[in-house]
């Protein structure tokens, strides 16, 4: 069955006037390819089952290739999002001579794309509609890089700077800071590469495509919602991660600047795991590195992963129970405002030079309202001493700019781009 047809574009502007405009602007260029969440915890035993045995059931969810993240709001999806089963995370640089005007015909059409995609419709320009059918809760989150700041918009609001170097980084060209960035998440992969395509496709006149990061997560059903995630390690990844229950999320995600109020801080980094050397630590020592338990992911303190880590703790040979070399001990911090919401993914691609034959570790994505005061503190900790330093080396590092979501017919990073809205 084809996918509907939404006949009216986003906000009134006509897309393809837009794209043509664009095309006879850049001489129809054309672009190549090149490629934690805090879990909530589970409700207490105990409950009262027969008054749940009595209750009317309520109504029944969609079906997961048919549920949607809105795409319009305040915020732009993906942030707050819980995160999806599978991840495409684009780089994209600008191609010579896109100026301010071109950026912002750019952002009406991937804001059209994200709008009708989201809602299981097909692009205009979409040449394979019926793959756009099930969203599969799409979501589309799109970043500014430091360049956009320095050469397009200078002084715009929001504005970031690349990250410092940090010595346990062994950065490679292929991962490295772009001008844009497109977090594309979904329940479905099939989704994820038709949304992909579209944008990429729509954007090429723009743009070129550098890189591509694929990441996965548990698929949909396999455990509860809300169950921390484990990384290829083994890991239970994200526990001490903030939620929108807390008080101070929004103070520690979303910005307050003016003229970027909403908007947030993505901070990418790719980290390569060795897992083959990571094979050969018995369980005791994997655990001494992390600081938590490998099986329920609480800390070597507790028995449960919500458990909050006692640091003073002695073993009976008046050693540290958590070791404060160890992932934990470092990741702490005594100040409150040095956290960050982590949204990961992990990440296994064929490498036909490596003894396993692939190349395996964590699409780190995080999200903060200053990466410098909350994230950059707690790396350079890490950065220093680490007892998981002898299994993972940072190989890509970018920071993004991602503004306040767009309203019924705006679109993205307007109060940024056109001083006319």
């Amino acid at each position: 069955m084809s996918a509907p047809v939404d006949p009216v574009p986003h906000g009134g502007w006509r897309r393809r006037q837009v794209f043509r405009a664009g095309a006879v602007a850049l001489g129809g260029a054309s672009v190549g390819w090149a490629a934690g969440v805090g879990a909530s915890a589970a409700q207490e035993a105990g409950s009262d089952t027969s008054s749940a045995a009595s209750a009317p059931p309520g109504p029944a969810s969609p079906p997961v290739g048919d549920r949607t993240v809105p795409a319009s709001g305040p915020h732009q999806a993906g942030v707050a999002t819980p995160p999806q089963a599978f991840l495409s995370l684009v780089g994209l640089d600008l191609l010579p001579g896109v100026g301010r005007a071109d950026l912002v015909r750019l952002m009406r059409l991937v804001t059209d794309d994200i709008d009708r995609l989201s809602r299981g419709l097909g692009a205009l320009a979409d040449t394979e509609p019926e793959l756009a059918a099930h969203p599969a809760r799409l979501s589309v989150t799109v970043g500014l890089g430091p360049r956009i700041f320095t050469d397009i918009v200078p002084g715009a609001p929001g504005a970031v700077r690349p990250l410092p170097a940090f010595p346990i980084d062994r950065l490679e060209e292929a991962w490295g800071q772009t001008d844009l960035a497109l977090q594309i998440c979904a329940d479905d992969p099939l989704t994820l590469a038709h949304a992909r395509r579209v944008l990429t496709k729509d954007a090429r006149t723009f743009v070129r495509v550098r890189w591509v990061q694929e990441g996965f997560r548990r698929a949909v059903g396999v455990e509860p919602d809300g169950t921390s995630m484990r990384n290829v390690m083994g890991q239970v990844d994200g526990t001490g991660n903030p939620t929108e229950a807390d008080a101070d999320f929004a103070d520690l995600v979303w910005s307050t600047e003016p003229g970027f109020v909403g908007g947030t801080t993505m901070i990418v980094r790719r980290i390569r795991a060795r897992m083959d050397a990571w094979d050969k630590v018995d369980r005791v020592g994997r655990e001494a590195a992390v600081g938590r338990r490998l099986d329920t992911g609480a800390p070597l303190t507790g028995t449960r992963e919500f458990d909050p880590p006692d640091f003073e703790a002695k073993d009976s040979f008046g050693f540290p129970v958590i070791d404060p070399a160890s992932h934990l001990a470092r990741a702490h911090s005594s100040d409150p405002t040095q956290r960050f919401l982590r949204r990961p993914y992990n990440y296994v691609v064929p490498d036909a030079d490596a003894a396993s034959g692939e190349d395996a570790g964590l699409v780190f994505i995080a999200f903060a309202a200053d990466a410098e005061r909350q994230f950059v503190p707690v790396q350079r900790r890490l950065a220093d001493l680490d007892r998981l330093n002898q299994w993972i080396t940072p190989i890509g590092s970018a920071v993004y700019a991602v503004p306040p979501g767009a309203g019924d017919g705006d679109f993205l990073a307007a109060s940024l781009l056109d001083p006319t809205t």
